[in-house]
């Protein structure tokens, strides 16, 4: 296991708030999984996976910055 891997598990653990950023990228992970399973997508649903993979992305550098700011 990487030390940043072993960081990330670590504030996993004992940061409240990245455990909350983690969840809420999981969550937006697990919907565009879904949405990747259907054989087509609505509009509506185009325009979703679109937002999702922006907020996605936004959480995923939040919890890189809040790890580089713990000692990465």
């Amino acid at each position: 296991m990487t030390s940043m891997q072993q960081l990330r598990d670590q504030m996993a653990d004992q940061d409240p708030e990245y455990r909350r950023l983690l969840e809420e990228h999981h969550k937006r992970a697990q919907r565009l999984e879904e949405l990747a399973r259907k054989g087509w997508l609505t509009t509506e649903e185009e325009q979703e996976e679109k937002r999702l993979k922006k907020e996605k992305l936004q959480l995923k550098d939040q919890m890189e910055a809040r790890a580089r700011s713990h000692g990465a």
